[in-house]
């Protein structure tokens, strides 16, 4: 092409009788006769394409003088991109003054060995043209460019996509989060992500049957199907418990995830998953379950399940971190389930990075997936997490799998609550909760006294103390809400487990409306066991603490709190309120306050001795509670 180009900007030193420029359908070629200005110029444009040793293997004389022309011959080599070849043109000169010349065309197949395998042609109307990359001619060998990588980065807390480097992530603020990613635009199937995939990960696991090659209606789906037999059942408290995060049992064939912070239990968790996996099986069927792990060894492993007294012959233990090897494994054994610890620390041979890496966590990811659908195997994943609490790596992992579970607890508590955070089987309200003990994990059964602290009514030193009861997921927790108010004292007010701007609200409500003379007084405020009350339910419990201390006066251990509190005094209703106060009624509470408005849905029939009191504003609820016992 640059060879054209030359030929167009000196078009204009030909003459009739120095030269003649000939095109037509078949070739595009430049004879030069008698210009030998013209012809030295031209043969030094082309002094890095034509040379003894040319890719072409066609040898091409270099400039020389016009007294040398007589007898030689000069050889042209131009790409015509409508015919899609090379036209050689070979020009001599004899010693007579005739001209003779020659043509040849040499086709595109025999450059096979210098130039790579060219893209496939586009059509347009009646002409072809081809796409070709960048060629360059080096020293007698061809170059060809390589073809463009994109360059992305992506932020490990919240999975967005930028561009460029920034020092934090323009979504989540986060310093210190954004990972380089390159990604190729390449055309074979066989590249995912810009990264080339073994064949063994990319074929079948299993060979298809011709009856499901094609389409089938939803009718003929779930024919035959028994839903209650459908999941795979936990038996036991602790399974019964696990059962109902899950949405009634572990669905076949589902991926699940289950992430939380170093310690909290996931191993355990899933060591007795599988536990109870493979001793629920008809007699006679064998029913095995595969543990992997690349974090521990076998004997690891053993030890914790001696601990927690696991005895079962069916459950099979394996160490190794690559995907292939634990994919052929799988497809010899069978297993009714298969549980991998953790996704960070395996890797797929072929994709570039290392393990915990967001290529590899990706890809490793997507085959486990393919096998679970493939097979209808179980697949349950253990993710690490950040310090902030969310999954390591990018958010397209909790978009790839179909459940994903949270373990969450206190460093000095026993307790562990298991929250549903995506389910496409099910709710995302359940919650299960768990102690921590030394055989292992035990469902509570009364979880809604499980954050409530002994009381004494009677003593003057405890006032300050009110129960409010809230909600998290479908299950209701009855907490105790503490305060502390010292007259005269310059120390700053503090809040634990409550919202400072949440705390000021309540404290200048209590002023404005309530009359109470808070302005001199320094206000602490607490939650029991370390919670963070984050729904507005517990308003009219922090109010009433407050109270408490204010005026010295306990407030009786029969008596619950639900609301939330308005800027003018006012108490509003909150969400499920009947589940709310059924829970208190269970419990043996003998009083429960709550709004008016919430009195007509509510009602007063169906709590058995429990006395549900509703009041419009802080002042009512001030001389009910205050006032008398």
């Amino acid at each position: 092409m640059k060879v054209l180009r030359a030929i167009c900007i000196h078009k204009h030193l030909l003459g009739p009788a120095n030269g003649k420029f000939i095109t037509n359908s078949s070739r595009i070629s430049f004879q030069s006769v008698q210009n030998p200005t013209f012809s030295r110029h031209f043969h030094s444009t082309r002094s890095h394409l034509c040379s003894e040793e040319s890719p072409f293997g066609i040898n091409a004389p270099k400039a020389e003088k016009d007294s040398s022309l007589n007898g030689k011959s000069r050889v042209w080599s131009i790409y015509d991109p409508v015919s899609d070849r090379v036209v050689t043109q070979r020009v001599t000169n004899n010693n007579d003054g005739q001209i003779s010349e020659g043509e040849t065309n040499m086709g595109l197949s025999s450059l096979g060995e210098a130039v790579e395998a060219l893209p496939e042609e586009r059509t347009y109307g009646s002409t072809k043209k081809s796409k070709l990359g960048r060629v360059s001619l080096s020293g007698g060998n061809i170059v060809r460019n390589k073809k463009k990588v994109r360059i992305s980065w992506v932020c490990n807390n919240c999975g967005n996509v930028t561009g460029q480097w920034w020092g934090t992530c323009r979504s989540c603020h986060a310093v210190g989060t954004l990972k380089q990613f390159s990604e190729a635009n390449y055309g074979d199937k066989d590249k995912i992500s810009g990264f080339e995939v073994s064949e063994n990960v990319m074929r079948s696991w299993l060979p298809q049957q011709k009856d499901e090659a094609g389409p089938i209606r939803l009718t003929e789906v779930s024919r035959g199907m028994s839903q209650q037999d459908w999941r795979i059942a936990l038996p036991g408290p602790f399974g019964n418990e696990v059962a109902t995060v899950l949405g009634g049992g572990l669905v076949p064939g589902s991926l699940v995830l289950i992430g939380g912070d170093p310690g909290v239990g996931k191993s355990t968790l899933l060591l007795q998953i599988a536990a109870h996996i493979a001793e629920r099986h008809d007699p006679g069927v064998p029913a095995p379950v595969l543990y992997v792990s690349g974090e521990e060894s076998l004997e690891q492993i053993g030890n914790r399940a001696d601990r927690l007294r696991i005895e079962t012959e069916e459950l099979f233990l394996y160490s190794s971190t690559d995907i292939e090897d634990i994919l052929e494994k799988v497809e010899n054994l069978s297993p009714r389930a298969l549980i991998v610890d953790s996704i960070q620390t395996v890797y797929l041979t072929g994709v570039t990075g290392s393990a915990g890496g967001l290529s590899q966590v990706k890809e490793c990811t997507s085959a486990l997936l393919r096998l679970a659908k493939k097979t209808s195997i179980p697949v349950l994943l253990i993710g690490h997490v950040t310090k902030t609490g969310d999954l390591a790596g990018p958010r397209v992992l909790e978009h790839i799998v179909d459940v994903v579970l949270y373990m969450e607890g206190e460093k000095y508590s026993s307790h562990r609550l298991l929250r549903s955070v995506k389910n496409r089987y099910g709710s995302t309200d359940e919650l299960g909760v768990f102690e921590m003990s030394e055989s292992g994990l035990q469902a509570v059964t009364n979880s809604s006294e499980l954050f409530l602290s002994e009381q004494y009514s009677d003593s003057e030193v405890l006032a300050g103390l009110a129960v409010a009861a809230i909600m998290d997921g479908s299950r209701t927790f009855l907490i105790e809400i503490q305060a502390l108010c010292v007259s005269g004292s310059r120390v700053a007010r503090q809040c634990n487990g409550i919202q400072p701007s949440k705390a000021d609200m309540i404290i200048s409500v209590l002023i404005k409306q309530a009359g109470l003379k808070l302005q001199e007084n320094a206000i602490f405020l607490n939650v029991v066991s370390g919670l963070t009350l984050e729904e507005t339910a517990g308003d009219l419990a922090v109010a009433a603490a407050i109270c408490s201390s204010f005026l010295e006066f306990p407030i009786p251990n029969s008596i619950a709190f639900i609301g939330e509190i308005g800027l003018g005094g006012e108490l509003r209703t909150v969400p499920r309120m009947e589940k709310r106060i059924s829970t208190v009624a269970k419990l043996g509470y003998k009083k429960c306050i709550v709004p008016q408005s919430a009195m007509k849905s509510v009602g007063t029939s169906g709590f058995g001795y429990l006395k549900v009191i509703g009041c419009r504003n802080l002042k009512e609820v001030i001389n009910i509670v205050f006032t008398s016992h």
